[in-house]
């Protein structure tokens, strides 16, 4: 018993219970033993401010945790910002891409208004890179017929219309084989010249010019539009622009490699131009 008295933690526990005991007694203002918590007071000062210093550390600590997480939430509600954001924007250039077709819709009626304009999805195509022949998602339930104009939104010809069943038609374009267009050099001193879709050409896109008339000069650059002979095509109808001018076995024949306005790798939407036909009372069949 003696030998634990005299230990060192027996020792030391005991000061620490009496130095709490009188810090407690002394804590009030009116106690007389307000001297001995002074007196004890100053040696434990360096402990009090070491304490101190680690408790401030720990606060400061599991502030920087508690701001962390608010930084994290806030990151996280700006993302889903930014996202709603982006959406929104996509939504506006889509409406400005379709407030742009339209417009461009109008000025196809200002030019053809012998037409009436049939807006068309195309939902399916031949195998193969290029679009020469492919089905768009209106028929004779619109009004559509054989031999009808197909354009795009620019006034760029696609080609025309070889069948049609209810819901849907079947559309030749200019830079397939089977085609052949009465074609305009636009330009002083042009002419007639006949473009035509060719088998080695049509897998870059590109289309054909011959029966190009001697006396007529093309150049490269000279835009190709339709003539409006044939039957099928109105006169104006840009076809494309001639890009080279080659010269067969014949000193005197030559043809053109034209590049059409069409770019028949990106076809999404087309018009048909459907004929305002009159009908036996001098009104107009739309």
């Amino acid at each position: 018993m003696l030998r634990f008295v005299k230990s060192k933690g027996f020792i030391v526990s005991l000061i620490t219970v009496i130095l709490l005991v009188v810090m407690g007694v002394s804590a009030n203002k009116n106690s007389r033993l307000n001297w001995l918590n002074n007196i004890i007071s100053v040696p434990l000062s360096p402990v009090q401010g070491f304490l101190s210093s680690i408790g401030q550390r720990v606060e400061d600590g599991l502030s920087f945790f508690r701001d962390i997480d608010a930084v994290k939430k806030e990151n996280e509600s700006l993302k889903e910002e930014v996202a709603e954001l982006r959406k929104q924007n996509r939504s506006l250039s889509a409406l400005e891409v379709k407030n742009k077709e339209l417009r461009q819709a109008l000025k196809l009626k200002e030019q053809f208004g012998d037409y009436t304009i049939l807006g068309a999805n195309i939902i399916a195509v031949d195998p193969g890179n290029w679009f020469t022949v492919f089905k768009v998602d209106i028929g004779s339930r619109e009004g559509v017929k054989s031999d009808s104009p197909v354009v795009t939104n620019t006034k760029g010809l696609v080609g025309r219309v070889i069948s049609s069943d209810v819901t849907s038609s079947k559309i030749l374009t200019i830079i397939d084989e089977e085609s052949a267009v009465s074609g305009w050099i636009s330009k002083a001193g042009g002419g007639h010249a006949i473009v035509r879709g060719d088998m080695s050409l049509k897998e870059k896109g590109l289309c054909k010019m011959d029966y190009i008339p001697v006396d007529v000069d093309v150049e490269v650059g000279d835009v190709i539009e339709t003539s409006g002979v044939g039957g099928i095509y109105p006169k104006g109808i840009v076809i494309g622009e001639v890009t080279e001018v080659r010269k067969t076995s014949s000193e005197m024949d030559r043809y053109a490699i034209i590049k059409p306005t069409a770019d028949f790798k990106r076809l999404e939407e087309v018009y048909v131009l459907k004929s305002n036909e009159i009908n036996e009372t001098g009104s107009v069949n739309k």
